[in-house]
């Protein structure tokens, strides 16, 4: 497997991947993904795009894309990973954890303070995240249940840098912010805060 930045061949690629990762219980939520995924990438919030490659398939993506920090002294850019997707035939074969190890040196190297994401606690705690709000982050919305808004820092911390993190308006454009009911409530019961 090779892990490498999207080339302009693969655009439509990866756009199949996040509809077939996105869309396995229903096809409109992975459309909705992708369509969301071509507006970022088309406009100005994209940072950075990763494959997996599999005997010049690509199986496997992450995006990595802008948002703010708004601290108390400035507003900070920072990263968001979204999307994540691999193709179902190769799910829990490894090309998920080594396409998050790449979006996170990939905001390293963008020279950003901080990588944020909303996804499970289980598979992203074991590939470095922690709950944002031990660093004084605040989610975006209120509908991202608190385990599940994570970072990474990856840069010292200075004292001040705490506040929400805002993302683009595409994101909310979208509705991609958080879950709606009835899928936060059943979220939010299974983790206990319901």
């Amino acid at each position: 497997m090779e892990i490498r930045p999207v080339e302009p061949a693969d655009g439509d690629a990866v756009l199949g991947v996040i509809r077939e990762a996105f869309g396995a219980d229903n096809p409109a939520d992975g459309a909705h993904v992708a369509d969301l995924w071509a507006e970022v990438r088309a406009g100005e919030h994209l940072l950075a795009e990763q494959v997996a490659v599999i005997r010049g398939e690509v199986v496997g993506h992450v995006g990595v894309s802008h948002c703010w920090i708004d601290a108390r002294r400035e507003l900070v850019p920072a990263c968001v990973l979204s999307p994540l997707s691999t193709a179902l035939e190769r799910q829990g074969s490894g090309i998920g954890t080594a396409l998050v190890g790449a979006a996170v040196e990939a905001a390293r190297a963008l020279g950003r303070p901080a990588l944020f994401l909303e996804g499970s606690p289980a598979f992203y705690g074991s590939r470095g995240f922690e709950p944002a709000s031990a660093y004084g982050f605040e989610a975006p919305s209120r509908r991202i249940p608190p385990p599940a808004f994570q970072v990474v820092m990856l840069d010292q911390q200075p004292d001040w840098l705490t506040g929400r993190v805002v993302y683009p308006e595409v994101w909310w454009r979208h509705d991609a912010t958080g879950l709606r009911d009835p899928d936060l409530a059943a979220v939010e019961k299974a983790l206990g805060i319901a």
